[in-house]
């Protein structure tokens, strides 16, 4: 059996991935600190600074995300060349496979291709959500010990340098 995870890949968003974004499920304990991708599609493609991203497997779209160069990102950084990661997401069908880890180590290359003045991700991760932490840091995000109030109680904000 060919191992699917080899396949992962990130692009930018396209109108053939809705249907399958759309059908994206997850559990009620992780819906509670993210997003479903049909919850922010549209306002992604409303606001310039907003750019949804699709993670791919073989079989089509397995993940989702929203990496935001706008006024939002300063609530987690200083750097004027940060982008703010959002509403990461694997559809509950495809979680345990790697998919998340695997996209999130592509992410540095990815950055530079499609946004080349940036040189930092962060993100928040709420402080309750051990597993999706776990993922972050071991895909090389950084905790570097910032902390913020969310929607869903206290976050860890982590750093990904890109350069």
């Amino acid at each position: 059996m060919k191992n699917t995870i080899d396949n992962v890949r990130l692009a930018l968003y396209h109108p053939e991935h809705e249907a399958a974004l759309e059908a994206f499920t997850l559990p009620k304990e992780q819906h509670e600190f993210t997003a479903l991708p049909g919850e922010v599609i549209q306002k992604a493609l409303e606001r310039k600074e907003r750019h949804p991203i699709v993670i791919l497997g073989e079989e089509g779209p397995v993940g989702f995300f929203v990496l935001d160069t706008g006024e939002d990102r300063r609530q987690y950084s200083d750097n004027p060349n940060a982008l703010l990661l959002r509403a990461f997401s694997i559809d509950h069908k495809h979680q345990g496979h790697g998919y998340a880890t695997k996209s999130l180590l592509g992410l540095k290359e990815f950055v530079k291709k499609h946004f080349r003045t940036a040189d930092e991700v962060v993100l928040a991760v709420n402080m309750r959500n051990a597993a999706a932490r776990h993922v972050y840091l071991k895909a090389g995000f950084r905790d570097e010990g910032r902390t913020r109030m969310g929607p869903a109680g206290p976050q860890h904000i982590l750093v990904l340098g890109v350069s």
